[in-house]
């Protein structure tokens, strides 16, 4: 079944060949391959030959973590990728170079406060979207929401996606949201059977909620 929604959704954390397939299904507008060995998502053994068969319309998005431009590169061309999601510390001329070449950057920013908004500034026109995640302590998602009032307080040009414990019950207050630069959601943990596995009904569900 394919959703439509005015919403672009990106679901991340893909990992098993048959999940990926049953996701592939809904047609997402994004979906994301972790590439940071830390991560229980780990994507290291994908099959080639599964991501092939993706039709056009789902970009394939590497997730990386403070790697050098070189593997970045390398595995971008082994699994064929549209884009990056740089979740590190990533300097703004990484993401330039990327960009320069052809692919889909997607620039992850660690929200708090309202404070972390400023951070952006320096990626404006290197980046394609902005994601905005819950600050923690580590790399990488953490289940949890940050205070989406926040958002507010972004006043750059650049579009972003909404990350961070996005849930089944969070489809109405995401209709909600009003501000005109807001592009879409990243959906990953709160959608899950374990850690890498998608529950497809689950995310059928609340993508036709965000169409409605």
């Amino acid at each position: 079944m394919e959703i439509n929604t005015s919403l672009k959704i990106k679901i991340c954390g893909m990992k098993y060949s048959e999940n990926i397939k049953a996701v592939s299904a809904l047609k997402p507008d994004f979906m994301g391959f972790i590439f940071y060995p830390k991560s229980p998502r780990y994507a290291g053994t994908l099959d080639i030959s599964v991501l092939n068969e993706f039709p056009k319309t789902i970009k394939k998005i590497g997730v990386f973590v403070n790697e050098n431009l070189e593997n970045i590169l390398t595995i971008a061309f082994k699994y064929k990728l549209d884009g990056m999601q740089l979740h590190g510390t990533e300097l703004v001329e990484m993401c330039e170079k990327l960009k320069e070449v052809g692919y889909i950057v997607i620039k992850a920013f660690p929200i708090a406060e309202a404070y972390n908004f400023k951070v952006t500034k320096t990626y404006e026109g290197a980046c394609d979207y902005f994601l905005f995640d819950t600050k923690t302590d580590a790399y990488g998602g953490s289940g949890v929401k940050f205070n989406w009032k926040i958002l507010d307080e972004y006043k750059g040009e650049t579009p972003f996606l909404l990350s961070g414990g996005i849930s089944t019950d969070d489809a109405e207050d995401i209709l909600k949201i009003e501000h005109p630069k807001f592009a879409g959601v990243d959906l990953n943990s709160k959608f899950e059977v374990k850690p890498g596995i998608k529950n497809v009904k689950l995310l059928e569900k609340f993508i036709s909620q965000l169409g409605e």
